[in-house]
């Protein structure tokens, strides 16, 4: 007989606060522009525990990730333009490479590349066009964490995806229309 544990794998838990953190971005990004941050740099965390050890353990790689996020929130707060330059910079990569992955066959030769000149871009962008790109930034990380976060085939993951992202887009559009009313 199994003996089953009041509580889920951690590995379970990283999806679900992966999603939890995809929601609130996805709708709130712009507005809590340091939690926007917090979740870029738990993605980063989640992407990096592997390269720092081999085969981790969720727990480490929980731990890592939210020790990313924690250092992109105090970023956030006390380093604003800093961290709007990082944030911009490890999005713009994180989602070229994504963009990258989807339409290149071969994008693993030049995904050191892809990150470099996605994350310029992607920083920039943030750094000139600070609200709507943030918008369009954290719509975007907010439906890559959710969409990530659920099983689903290719082509269902990429409709999630474009439909999350539509959604976030819109809702945050209209409280920075209505904030400048």
């Amino acid at each position: 007989m199994a003996v089953q544990t009041p509580f889920p794998p951690v590995h379970f838990s990283v999806a679900i606060v992966g999603a939890l953190i995809g929601v609130v971005i996805l709708l709130f990004g712009r507005k809590l522009f340091w939690l926007c941050v917090a979740a870029v740099g738990f993605a980063a965390g989640v992407e990096i525990a592997p390269h720092l050890v081999h085969e981790p353990s969720p727990l480490l790689a929980l731990t890592v990730a939210l020790v990313l996020g924690l250092i992109g929130a105090l970023l956030a707060l006390f380093l604003q333009k800093i961290a709007i330059a990082v944030l911009g910079f490890l999005a713009g990569g994180k989602l070229a490479g994504a963009i990258a992955a989807a339409f290149l066959v071969q994008y693993a030769q030049h995904s050191a590349v892809i990150f470099v000149i996605g994350g310029i871009i992607g920083a920039i962008l943030l750094l000139v066009l600070f609200d709507w790109a943030l918008i369009v930034v954290s719509s975007l990380i907010g439906a890559h964490l959710v969409q990530s976060a659920i099983v689903l085939p290719p082509s269902g993951s990429t409709v999630v995806f474009i439909g999350l992202a539509i959604i976030g887009i819109l809702i945050q559009a209209a409280w920075l229309r209505r904030s400048q009313a």
